[in-house]
Parts: C-alpha cells; structure tokens; sequence
C-alpha cells in the first residue's frame, strides 16, 4: 500500500488548511466556518513518480458519546481495533454518527492518523475523547499542531499529545515554507517504518520538482521579455492620410496587447506553481497605457543613475561602448555632471515609449507601426514584475486563500547580489532585448535571479 494519511480533528481546527499546504492544492474548499468539510474527500497527491494519498475528512462531532459506544464493545485492549470496525459496520451508528464513521473508515482501511489541533485556543479535556477513539484503531498516528492565530497554547498541546501520539509536529498551514513543508514530510516516515523509502523518494521529488520549476520560470520569463521586446502592430491603409489616423486607435491596440501579454505569461507562471484559483491583481493594467508610465518604471526597474551604471557595464560586457542615444529616442537626454543625470522628456511621455511610423508599401498604400519598446528600462521593469510574482507564489502556501496583488520591488538591490560577471551578463542581456537583439541562452542569464527568494 502507498503511503496514505487521514487528517482528522475537531471541527475547524484547520484540516483541510493543512491538506490544502501539503498537497499544493488551492482548489480544495476552506472556511471559518465549521463543517466545510461535508464528507470525506481523497486526494491523490503526485510529485514526479511519486504518490501518496491524503483523505480530508470531517471533524468529530460526538466522541464521548462514541467512545462510550466503543468501550461497551470491547472489554481488553485486544478487542478495541474490532469494536472500531463494529462501529463503522453498524447501521445504527451511520445514522447516529455519520460524521466518526467517514473519518474512521480511510483510518481502517489502512491510511496512517494526521490528527490536527489548533496551537492558539487552551488544551481541553473534551479533546481526550477524540484521541482515544483514535487510538483504539491500532493504526500509526502523529500530531499536527496548527496555531492559526497564535502560538499562546503550543506547549501545553505539546505535553498532552505527546502522551497519545508518537510523534508531534509543529505545521502552520498558512506560513509553512518549502523546507517546513519537507520536515514534515520527513516526519511522516517515522510513524511506518515500512513507508520510509517512499516517503525518502517523495521528498526527493519534491526537490527535484522544485528545481524544475525554477528553470522553467526562467524559460517562462525569457520568453516574456522576447516576447514584449519585440511586440509590434500593424495596420495597412490606402494612403497616408488614413495611415495617420490610425495613430491613437494603433497605440490604444498596441498597449492593450502589451498587458494581455504579461498577463497570459503571469497566469501561466502561477500554474505552473499550482496556483490555478489565485485571485491575483497587477495594479495600473486596469488602464493599458498605465504599464507604460515610465514615472513608475523608476519604482519598478532602475533609476537613471542606476541605469548609466547598468549601460556601463553592458558596455564593458559586451566589448564596446553602449550606445546611450538607441532610435533618437533617448532614454536620459541630458548632461551627466557630478553623479546626477538630467532629467529627459522622453522618460515622461508614453507616446514616445514605443514609435509609431509609416512605411510605404512596393505595391501602393502604407503601413502603419507601433512599436517596439525602445526604452532601456522596459525590461527590467518587466523582470521585476515577474519576480515579485514569483516570490510571492514560493513564500506563501495553497492554504493562503488572500488575493495577491504585485507591489513594489526592489530590483536593483537583488541584481547587486550577483557575482560581477553575472550582473554584466545580465545588463548586455537586456542591452541587446532593449534593441530588438537575439540573447543567446537568456533563460541560463535569468536563472541566478529567480533562484534568490
């Protein structure tokens, strides 16, 4: 049999949190409310060729009185696992305790015992009912403690369960980080000795999915920053008198696609992540232009300082001076004097982000072209979106049911974590996506910042 666990508990103490963070699962129903969990429901849970199985079941509702029916079932401790079957198999106790008899069905049937307590409210006598029923079954069992809102009772749960179970663990389902979340993997395996090799090989899929992950991000946001870079619209028309017309209508379509496409790129990194139900937001799309404010792309990329010193060193990185005046549209028009550089009315204006142009076409009429993004700043500005995206989806967990909206970065000061030889690698890489220029291997160049959370 693989690996398989009930998570049972008293109502709303956070089970199916806690089902929800080790499966990695933000589809499963979680509520304050008690009684979310209606039934049981079996979750199988594959991490490369890895499986085990996880059953959420519903909290007890009638221990004593069960427990009570139990102890007149059996007389000595070698009849207790039959009187548990007894129960499950009566009629009479389906209808009276339809709640124990689900969740006590996965446990007899083999699954081992996750029993889940809530660290922030007191230890009561009222629990030992639950757990001597679960005792009684026989099968291997540990505790989770889960403080949902505090860790004011952890220690005095600590002592109680102790008594009851093997082995006891601390498991905030809403802040538990990737290496929380293989320590009590880890865990699992010394409730069944019999489980420990595939509970060793699920951990190890665990990191090797991990790691998988993290390089296609850095294909996915290779790809994102070819794919911005290099956007353009286009529109044929009879003559240049509409061609020019066309202008705003153009831009309108042009800056609409921009965000449709970091969008697409967004949505897919957070499945990748199985974050498929997020509610997630990116302020300033709700106005398409607003992706290309560049007053804010000072927030979100690199100052104009920052961005001389990055051009600096694309330069040094790729063997020549950098050109720092690309298509007559210059990104800091103005004089550097004593460490301060001008101000220019192209960083300003977002009509001046992207050129529109007219090409007259061999056979009569002209084209109309918007775009591409000329401007320095644009991709890093994009690379900073994306990896506080990806920071946010690693360092919270399938439980967090809160919407998640991109904030602010902090871009520059991780790009300076780098060894020197990457930072320059990374600022000619950027160069050339700035001038519509192939970057061999660009996905391994992102790599070393998406691996920094």
């Amino acid at each position: 049999m693989k690996p398989a666990f009930a998570v049972v508990g008293h109502p709303n103490k956070g089970k199916s949190s806690i089902v929800s963070t080790i499966a990695r699962n933000d589809a499963l129903a979680i509520s304050p409310e008690s009684g979310t969990t209606a039934r049981v429901e079996a979750i199988e849970v594959r991490v490369g060729q890895s499986q085990f199985t996880l059953f959420d079941t519903p909290g007890f509702q009638r221990p004593t009185r069960v427990l009570a029916w139990l102890q007149k079932q059996a007389e000595s401790a070698d009849a207790r696992a039959d009187a548990v079957r007894r129960f499950i198999a009566s009629e009479e106790c389906r209808q009276q305790f339809p709640e124990e008899v689900m969740l006590l069905e996965p446990i007899m049937a083999g699954a081992a015992i996750l029993y889940v307590v809530d660290g922030s409210r007191p230890y009561g006598s009222e629990y030992e009912a639950e757990m001597e029923i679960l005792r009684w079954t026989g099968q291997a069992s540990m505790a989770l403690i889960n403080p949902i809102e505090s860790d004011a009772h952890v220690t005095a749960w600590q002592q109680a369960l102790s008594q009851y179970f093997k082995v006891v663990r601390v498991f905030n389902a809403m802040q538990a980080d990737f290496e929380r979340l293989l320590s009590v993997l880890e865990a699992f395996s010394h409730i069944r000795e019999e489980w420990r090799s595939d509970i060793d090989e699920l951990i190890e899929a665990y990191k090797l999915e991990r790691n998988a992950q993290l390089r296609e991000a850095a294909r996915m946001l290779a790809d994102l920053l070819i794919e911005l870079c290099s956007c353009q619209i286009t529109q044929k028309t009879p003559d240049r008198s509409s061609a020019e017309k066309l202008k705003p209508l153009l831009q309108k379509r042009y800056f609409a696609e921009m965000a449709a496409i970091e969008r697409r790129h967004h949505a897919a990194l957070r499945e990748l992540l199985h974050y498929g139900n997020l509610d997630f937001s990116v302020p300033d799309l709700s106005v398409e232009e607003d992706l290309f404010d560049t007053e804010k792309w000072i927030v979100w990329g690199l100052n104009r300082r920052q961005l001389v010193a990055a051009a600096t060193m694309a330069g040094a990185a790729g063997g020549a001076a950098v050109d720092l005046a690309l298509a007559g549209s210059s990104l800091m028009l103005g004089a550097l004097g004593g460490g301060v550089l001008g101000a220019a009315g192209a960083w300003l204006g977002a009509d001046h982000i992207a050129d529109f142009r007219l090409k007259g076409l061999p056979l009569g009429g002209f084209e109309a072209v918007q775009g591409p993004v000329r401007n320095r700043n644009f991709p890093y500005v994009v690379i900073s979106r994306y990896l506080f995206m990806l920071d946010a989806l690693l360092q919270r967990t399938h439980a967090c049911r809160e919407a998640l909206t991109v904030e602010e970065g902090d871009l520059i000061s991780r790009i300076r974590q780098l060894p020197d030889e990457q930072q320059k690698r990374l600022h000619a890489a950027v160069e050339r996506l700035s001038r519509q220029k192939p970057v061999d291997r660009l996905a391994l160049i992102l790599a070393p910042l998406l691996e920094m959370h």
